[in-house]
């Protein structure tokens, strides 16, 4: 009993959020709206805060207007960032921040990783960029750089992709291959202006339930609500388990903040034990990286 008490008491945890809230602008008061919410979560214990995607303004990329890139910053210098580390540092947690970037004569969809000392322990520039009614992403931001990218916090490692990076398995089975055992996906996505009646919010969830079952790790997704010029933000953020089901999960009005404590044990032994990776065979996959 003594030995089993003991490895009970060695058992890696880790308390992750995810945040939902409307964000119509302007930037001060959706970064306060954040800071809030961010507060409640470390209160409840969260040591990963996740926001939604572009948190510092209405989502722009409703339109295309050239006026637009000046609210994109440097890292260093974006108010969302400079926000979030100082309220990280203060509250002694993670918070994967995403914002517009502004990098010389180039533009990026950004995401700085934001330590527990209040440090950018890196950045990931958003890979998989959309073109289409209501997300014109294409005119603001050059496809990321960086590569896809994990990092190291609380005794765990984790990934996080960006918004339209969340419907590709490639991106979630990179980051599993580079040791995440946690992934993050802040976004922003409502209503297709092109079909009023397509609601794609259970799609979409599934499509990350299944970057969790088929890489045994649970998935952390933040999502804002509410209407912004002519789209209507769907919400849905949820936080899943290892086998992909659904722990902790909004629709599509609710503000507040999901709480979850993971057991990154329990995953482990689930992610070796399924032998997905085991049984992986790169030999046979080289047409994924063929661009024809």
């Amino acid at each position: 009993m003594r030995r089993l008490a003991y490895i009970r008491s060695m058992t890696r945890t880790i308390t992750v959020a995810a945040l939902q809230l409307p964000l119509p602008g302007p930037v001060q008061p959706n970064i306060d709206a954040v800071t809030a919410l961010a507060e409640e979560a470390a209160a409840k214990g969260a040591q990963v805060i996740l926001p939604p995607e572009l948190f510092e303004g209405p989502y722009f990329c409703q339109v295309e207007e050239e006026a637009l890139f000046a609210s994109a910053h440097p890292t260093a210098d974006h108010p969302s960032v400079k926000a979030m580390q100082a309220l990280a540092a203060k509250l002694k947690v993670a918070i994967p921040t995403s914002f517009f970037e502004k990098d010389g004569p180039h533009y990026y969809n950004t995401l700085a990783m934001i330590g527990p000392d209040g440090a950018i322990m890196g950045t990931y520039r958003k890979s998989h960029i959309p073109d289409g009614p209501g997300y014109e992403e294409k005119y603001y931001f050059r496809p990321g750089n960086t590569g896809f990218k994990v990092w190291d916090v609380f005794g765990t490692r984790i990934g996080v992709g960006v918004c339209w990076d969340q419907w590709y398995p490639e991106c979630a089975r990179a980051m599993a291959l580079m040791g995440a055992e946690l992934l993050f996906y802040p976004t922003a996505i409502g209503s297709e202006p092109y079909d009023a009646d397509l609601d794609t919010s259970r799609m979409w969830r599934r499509a990350m339930q299944g970057h969790a079952v088929s890489n045994c790790m649970p998935v952390i997704a933040a999502n804002r609500i509410g209407a912004e010029g002519d789209a209507n933000f769907y919400g849905h953020s949820f936080i899943t388990d290892e086998w992909g089901d659904l722990t902790q999960a909004f629709g599509a009005a609710e503000t507040g903040v999901l709480i979850e404590t993971i057991d990154l044990d329990r995953a482990a032994k689930h992610r070796a034990g399924m032998g997905f990776f085991r049984d992986r065979r790169p030999q046979l996959y080289g047409r994924l990286a063929e661009d024809i």
